[in-house]
């Protein structure tokens, strides 16, 4: 039998949410293991004060095998 865990963390990126996802992704594997897949709860863009979006940021559930 396996068990899971899960976490949640934030990741941000300017270059859009797919990038802010796998560079939150990639910084986690750097201590987590056996990573299975995410969930991404909350997108969130920061913008200018004319509207252009300057960095978008993302909020997920990472979730991860259990040895």
């Amino acid at each position: 039998m396996q068990v899971a865990k899960i976490i949640e963390l934030s990741a941000s990126s300017p270059n859009g949410i797919e990038d802010a996802v796998q560079s939150g992704l990639k910084k986690a594997s750097e201590s987590v293991k056996g990573i299975q897949g995410a969930w991404v709860n909350d997108i969130k863009c920061v913008t200018d004060s004319g509207g252009t979006i300057k960095e978008w940021r993302v909020n997920m559930r990472v979730t991860f095998v259990v040895d």
